[in-house]
């Protein structure tokens, strides 16, 4: 297996294992623990019984930005997928790259976001959920740069076919 296809797949490991820690941040209710409970983007449980979580403008902001980020991460997962098993069709790793920093960057958005807005609350400590969704963040970037890489290998490939080389 050459450099290429090791890079192609280790950008499709990384972003598998990004969307799913992604997927499971966002789907989980553990984004911060309190004494009586613990919330999410969701629900907020208090002592066992849950309930949803009236709208307020920065989770859900955040909320939306988890979403989109998981959206452009398996977008750009199954772009690689493509790129790696058809090795003949004209398929470019930028786009892969575009979309894989792309969810990467709203993945920031969303931690960030949620990271102000929960910080200087009194007993309120960040939980796995939260931690999950910041450890998603450079296995997306580092998809993207295999991806990135990958196709610049492709370029110099094709650059220099047309001319009288030894390698």
């Amino acid at each position: 297996m050459g450099v290429k296809r090791s890079l192609q797949s280790g950008g499709i490991l990384l972003s598998l294992l990004a969307n799913v820690l992604m997927v499971l941040s966002t789907a989980t209710n553990y984004w911060t623990r309190q004494h009586e409970g613990h919330s999410g983007l969701w629900q907020e449980c208090n002592h066992r019984v849950c309930s949803n979580i009236p709208c307020q403008t920065t989770l859900a902001v955040t909320a939306a930005c988890m979403v989109l980020a998981a959206g452009f991460g398996v977008v750009g997962m199954v772009l690689g997928l493509w790129i790696r098993w058809h090795e003949g069709e004209s398929r470019r790793g930028q786009t892969t790259s575009a979309f894989l920093f792309l969810g990467g960057l709203l993945l920031l958005t969303a931690l960030i976001g949620y990271t102000v807005k929960n910080t200087w609350k009194n007993n309120v400590f960040f939980s796995w959920s939260y931690f999950s969704g910041w450890l998603a963040l450079p296995f997306s970037i580092l998809a993207g740069v295999c991806f990135l890489l990958a196709d610049m290998i492709v370029q110099s490939t094709d650059a220099i076919r047309g001319f009288p080389v030894c390698l």
